[in-house]
């Protein structure tokens, strides 16, 4: 089950020659591939191009009409050695995953497919999941393109720019022999607009084709002398077939490039900023028609010497928009100027930030600065006096809002039982994985040390293999992590290292953190994809003798037995908890629809919630200290005796029970209680309310006059 279905809108990958397209960057993409009669599409999950491997598994039926073929990769790594198939074949197949911690995983792949090129167009779409809204570590794909000189395509934030360079990646590939990289932002994954469709192409040679007609060219293969000889035709043949390419087809654009004596060069990517910036500053109409030169690079790397030099001739000055660090692009146009002796200054870093996200107020204050001190403009009095006011109000309104657990969230009471388990046994080091699980590094659980990568929870924890002390370590890693490089990264070298420590495997049977798509150890019964393979009997099978497996992580006595008999087993050797619980928001997802079908058909509907009861809750709040449930809060104390506000749990509250069970498990606390909310009731149960509610007004209403006699 994926984050959202596309069952709908993929009916428009079907649309022919002339038809309007209407719709968001991911499916336009989708159908950009299949216009470009691609043989195979492969891809590992995370933002933001998750909607992209959403959108290909729902139209997996369109796929296999064209004799596409598609799947899910174990990793990126294994995405990329999928384009093996267009070295020797004239395929053209397509990858996709999040960068850049997907390209670090898929680095070893990529650098040989660069070494030998390829005879098929292959193209990488990469997420650049750069910015203030992005779950990495902040760096570029750009590095990556440069280290294995793989060209860097960067297209305007509109569906025809898109989707024109989809088709022209694959045709500059091909020209050049080399792989391309389609580098798209979270904005332009998720833009919406429309674009003129040309009909879907089946592979004139397709698998079948190269599956019974094998080829193979050993200069193609990375291994001396051939190794030696693939730099040397990087340089002497597919970068200038690369560029020839580029200006011929006009990847790259110019807008009113004779306009003014200064200019703004920018990736493509930045374009919408940009032209919104100079809007702002009456310096463009909203159509993009700008008073100021523009150079867009649709091809970010490598860069045209010519096309720099054409759009720098007459201009005292340019800046260079390019988001993030280092400033590769404005390095290079520093090079490619001073080569030609150009007089052109380079203005970029010096007036936009060096590090962070280009939002439209960092862009737009940045433009106001480099205009009006190249004296091109004289921008009104208002615009440029205001900015700065306006921009530090903004920020003084946004308040921090650290990421946590779903309301609900079966992970947890893990945590829950860990915070309950450490004063009892004492702290441990904790290795922390990517995933979900990486938020118990917050309050008010505050568990866990490093995390080292997508799941290498465990090997974070290896040079803490020590007879020297009993005091076991703890390693966290979801069952995402676990299939995605876990089970050898950590479990095989764990087993054959022969560690005496502790790994702990939340499994919520989904991908949880990329979108919900489905695993291996997945329960959902998947059409095209193999599931329901335990994760207990993977790591059995690789000499795990130590393994217990908690299948509800809600019961807080049973999570605190399994980890604590791991920690303190004088059994020797690697030691295994696999904690089952179904991710919570995709539970939701699957039952709400089906609850509010039943009860629009009749039938009577049963689902719980949780309360606190205001005259018994002691306002301790241990209930939300160890569980920081978001549906868990406070209020006013109705008790006009008492001053303290007291625990209440909101209508966001999904049933877990956790909140009761941790207060039971800490202090026996007794004021939570479990309520059903019943749609279409029967008879009896009409009549039983009515009773239970004259009974309990009649008790409330004598309270309150013993209450009144009292206060008189």
């Amino acid at each position: 089950m994926a984050e959202r279905s596309f069952l709908q809108e993929v009916q428009k990958l079907r649309l022919g020659e002339g038809q309007t397209f209407r719709g968001e960057g991911i499916l336009a993409v989708t159908k950009a591939l299949l216009q470009s009669g691609v043989s195979y599409v492969a891809g590992y999950q995370g933002a933001p191009i998750s909607h992209l491997m959403d959108v290909l598994t729902d139209a997996n039926d369109i796929l296999a009409e064209l004799g596409v073929h598609f799947e899910h990769s174990a990793s990126e790594a294994t995405a990329v050695a999928t384009l093996a198939a267009s070295v020797n074949y004239p395929l053209r197949g397509a990858v996709t995953f999040k960068s850049t911690v997907g390209t670090n995983v898929a680095s070893d792949a990529l650098a040989n497919l660069a070494s030998g090129g390829v005879r098929g167009g292959a193209m990488i779409i990469v997420g650049e999941d750069y910015g203030e809204g992005s779950s990495i570590m902040q760096e570029r794909s750009h590095a990556f393109a440069m280290k294995s000189q793989v060209w860097l395509l960067d297209p305007r934030p509109n569906l025809p720019s898109i989707v024109r360079m989809v088709e022209k990646g694959f045709e500059l590939s091909e020209a050049s022999h080399t792989p391309v990289m389609l580098e798209l932002r979270i904005r332009a994954c998720h833009v919406h607009g429309q674009f003129q469709t040309r009909a879907n192409r089946r592979p004139g040679y397709g698998l079948k084709d190269a599956i019974e007609r094998p080829e193979r060219d050993t200069q193609r293969i990375v291994l001396p002398p051939a190794s030696y000889l693939h730099e040397q035709e990087k340089i002497q043949k597919r970068w200038p077939a690369a560029v020839r390419f580029i200006r011929e087809h006009g990847l790259n654009e110019m807008f009113s490039p004779r306009a003014r004596d200064v200019g703004i060069i920018t990736q493509g990517g930045m374009y919408n900023g940009v032209m919104r910036a100079l809007h702002l500053l009456g310096l463009a109409d909203v159509y993009g028609k700008s008073q100021i030169p523009v150079y867009v690079l649709g091809v970010t790397y490598p860069l045209v010497d010519e096309e720099v030099l054409d759009f720098c001739e007459g201009k005292r000055s340019v800046l260079v928009v390019e988001e993030g660090q280092p400033d590769f692009i404005a390095q290079n146009l520093h090079t490619i100027l001073h080569r030609a002796g150009s007089s052109t200054r380079v203005h970029g870093k010096d007036l936009l930030p060096m590090a962070g996200e280009y939002t439209g107020a960092v862009m737009l204050e940045g433009l106001r600065k480099y205009l009006e001190g190249a004296g091109a403009v004289a921008l009104p009095a208002p615009v440029s006096a205001a900015m700065p006011a306006v921009v530090s109000a903004a920020v003084a309104q946004v308040h921090p809002r650290p990421p946590s657990f779903c309301t609900g969230c079966p992970e947890r009471p893990i945590f829950t039982a860990l915070k309950m388990l450490e004063k009892e046994l004492g702290p441990r080091h904790v290795s922390a994985d990517i995933g979900c699980h990486l938020f118990s590094i917050l309050p008010p659980f505050g568990i866990g040390s490093t995390t080292m990568g997508y799941g290498l929870g465990w090997a974070g924890a290896s040079a803490f293999n020590t007879p020297e002390t009993e005091h076991r370590t703890l390693a966290i890693m979801g069952d995402g992590g676990f299939w995605h490089n876990g089970l050898t990264s950590g479990v095989g070298n764990a087993v054959f290292n022969k560690t005496d420590n502790v790994l702990l495997v939340v499994d919520n049977g989904y991908s949880a953190a990329t979108g919900g798509q489905d695993l291996l150890s997945s329960k959902a019964r998947n059409e095209i994809r193999a599931t329901n393979h335990p994760i207990e009997k993977a790591v059995r099978g690789v000499g795990v003798d130590w393994v217990r497996t908690v299948t509800h992580t809600y019961s807080l006595a049973d999570m605190k037995q399994a980890l604590r008999e791991a920690l303190t087993t004088r059994e020797r050797g690697p030691k295994v908890v696999v904690a089952q619980s179904e991710c919570m928001l995709n539970r939701q997802r699957r039952e709400r629809p089906l609850r509010r079908k039943q009860a629009a058909q009749g039938l009577r509907v049963v689902r719980e919630r949780f309360g606190v009861d205001s005259d018994t809750c002691t306002g301790d709040r241990s209930c939300i200290r160890l569980s920081g449930c978001p549906s868990l809060t406070i209020k006013p104390n109705p008790d006009p005796l008492r001053t303290d506000p007291v625990t209440t749990v909101i209508d966001s509250c999904v049933g877990c029970g956790l909140c009761g069970e941790v207060s039971h498990a800490a202090i026996l606390c007794p004021s939570f209680y479990r309520a059903e909310i019943i749609d279409n009731p029967s008879a009896l149960e009409h009549w039983l309310n009515r009773m239970r509610l004259a009974v309990i007004g009649w008790l409330q209403g004598r309270l309150e006059r013993r209450l009144q006699g009292l206060l008189a």
